[in-house]
Parts: C-alpha cells; sequence; structure tokens
C-alpha cells in the first residue's frame, strides 16, 4: 500500500504503512494531517480514520466468498509457516507483507519493543500483494518512491524516434529540394537573417503545391497525434514505443495541464525551434546538456525537468489514475 500525506496544502510520500505508523507514534505525523491511498474516494484527516489513535490499521477487504476469512488469496511464504517459525499457519511477517527486506528472527520478536528499527529497511519494488501488477526491476534500475526512473539511453532513443517521426514528415519536402539547386550559403550568415528568409520563400515558391500541402498535412497531422498521446498519457510518441513517460515530481502522477503542455511540449518547441532556426550545432549542444544533466542527477533530472517540475519513469499503469486533490 502506498500512501500519501499533506499538510498546508504540501503533499508527501509514498510511504508504506509501517512508515506511517513509526511517524505516527514519533509525533512526526499528527492526526489532524491528511491521508490518502487507493481505496480512499477523497483525502481525509487522519484522526478520522484511526478513531484519534496514533496507529492506523486500514480495514481489511472483505471478499464474495463463503468462508469466514476476512482476507483471501494472501501469498504463505514457507518461512514463515509454523513448520519453521512454529506460528500459527497464516502468520506471515510484517516486513514480507509491506515488502521490506526480512530482520532477523532474533530482531523480529523484540519488534513490538523498539518500533524505530524499521526506519533502516526500504521498501522492496520487487514485492508486490499483487502479481499482476508487479514491475519488473533490475539492478540498475534508480527507484523513487513508487516509480522506476526511466533510463537515460531510454530518453535518448525516445527523443531520436520522435526526430526520426519529424523527417518522415517532411520527407517530400526534402526530396523536392534536393532536386533543386540550393545555395546554403544563404542560410549560414545568421547577421542577414532576412535575407535568408527572402531565399527560403523564394525556394517555397518553386516547390509544387501538391508536395507542400501533403508535408503540411503530415507535420500538422503528427503535431496533432503528439498533443493527444501526451495530454492523456504523458507519453509522446517516442516514449510511448520505448515505454516510459513524464510525471509529476510530487505526485507521480500526470503533470497538470500547464507542466505538460504548456511547460514540456509547447515552450520546448518554441526555445529548440529558435536554436535550430540559428544554428542545427547550437540545437544539439543544448539537448546533449540536457542529458548530461540528467545523468548526473540521482533522479535523472535535466534542465527540461527542472522547468517543468516533472520526472519521466518507467509508464505504469498505476500512474494513470488521478489523485484528490488537497482541500
Amino acid at each position: 500500500m502506498q500512501i500519501f500525506l499533506a499538510r498546508n496544502n504540501v503533499q508527501a510520500g509514498p510511504y508504506t504503512l509501517d512508515q506511517l505508523n513509526i511517524m505516527l507514534t514519533s509525533g512526526e505525523v499528527v492526526l489532524d494531517d491528511l491521508i490518502w491511498h487507493e481505496g480512499l474516494d477523497q483525502w481525509q484527516r487522519v484522526g478520522n480514520l484511526t478513531n484519534n489513535q496514533p496507529y492506523y490499521r486500514p480495514a481489511p477487504i472483505v471478499t464474495a466468498d463463503n468462508n469466514d476469512s476476512i482476507i483471501n488469496n494472501i501469498t504463505i511464504f514457507p518461512e514463515d509457516s509454523a513448520s519453521s517459525t512454529g506460528q500459527d499457519d497464516k502468520a506471515v511477517s510484517l516486513d514480507r507483507l509491506y515488502g521490506k527486506p526480512e530482520r532477523p528472527a532474533e530482531n523480529a520478536k523484540n519488534s513490538k519493543v523498539d518500533m524505530t528499527t524499521n526506519r533502516q529497511y526500504t521498501p522492496n519494488s520487487n514485492v508486490s500483494l499483487n502479481k499482476s501488477g508487479a514491475k519488473k526491476i533490475s539492478d540498475n534500475d534508480k527507484v523513487v518512491g513508487d516509480v522506476v526512473l526511466a533510463p537515460i539511453m531510454s530518453r535518448v532513443l525516445a527523443t531520436a524516434l520522435n526526430g526520426l517521426l519529424y523527417v518522415l514528415a517532411i520527407f517530400p519536402l526534402v526530396m523536392a529540394l534536393t532536386k533543386m539547386d540550393v545555395d546554403y550559403t544563404k542560410f549560414q550568415n545568421i547577421q542577414d537573417m532576412d535575407a535568408a528568409y527572402q531565399y527560403s520563400m523564394t525556394l517555397m515558391e518553386s516547390i509544387p503545391s501538391s508536395t507542400l500541402m501533403m508535408s503540411q498535412v503530415m507535420v500538422f497531422g503528427l503535431f496533432a497525434l503528439q498533443l493527444v498521446f501526451i495530454t492523456l498519457r504523458g507519453q509522446s510518441l517516442g516514449k510511448l514505443i520505448t515505454g516510459i513517460r513524464v510525471v509529476d515530481q510530487m505526485t507521480h502522477r500526470l503533470p497538470s495541464f500547464t507542466k505538460l503542455i504548456g511547460m514540456r511540449t509547447l515552450l520546448l518547441f518554441i526555445i529548440y525551434n529558435l536554436l535550430f532556426s540559428f544554428t542545427s550545432f547550437l540545437g544539439f549542444v543544448v539537448i546533449i546538456v540536457h542529458y548530461y544533466m540528467a545523468s548526473k542527477s540521482p533522479e535523472n533530472i535535466g534542465w527540461h525537468d527542472k522547468l517543468a517540475k516533472t520526472l519521466v519513469v518507467k509508464a505504469d499503469s498505476s500512474q494513470l489514475v488521478k489523485k484528490p486533490k488537497v482541500k
């Protein structure tokens, strides 16, 4: 269970149930704080869920079964059974239940005496009670909360694929230009941009109108398709192919429309168009700087991510679930 907390309209998390109860006991979390996790339809006061006690025990999910058990389909690990621990057959260690590394048996007996020992254990994302939703995580993956950061090479590949799609969209225009005697020196004088613009207009007038129309339709069609996928899924076509997604740094869900479309899409589109209009070299340098910054950051944050306050992560369906806003 991934638990999010909020205080004074500032969100924090996710935390495990163990971590929440430790913070409740220590006073780091107070009963007037707000809490949300899967199963709650809105943010609620912590004290309302704990009956104003410094301990939270979520209500178990009752399944439609004919037996009297209120919790079903719990995986019983051999080492947690009576044959190895001498306890009841249905006993499952809390460390295992919440995805924490197992503590030695001698420490487990004293776990109630010193609950703060749980602080040295961090959730293991490879363990999941929901087997169908388990993420495949390699030793090289970086995990932040409940998300797995996208590898830098996956992000580079996604950018390259988006560039390739753009080249394919303007391919008819490129083929028409290759058949013409283009004087490229007209575009090398940065100080005389007006002359370069006038020369480009002359070239456009020399291209058949059918070719121009085809290129315009393909470019605008690609741009519209990209916007649809970015808005609905936080993925450009390149990111969709490589299985990565943009999420908000705080909530680890889809960013707001302003961040996703305004800051990370349209503003970046304008910036890079200006850079490449001056010189392609400058545009590629800025892209390289972005990925260099990301490779040196613990959370793979480049200047794109700093600008929009986003993360690029491995795509997971849970990231598309919207969390209610803090009231």
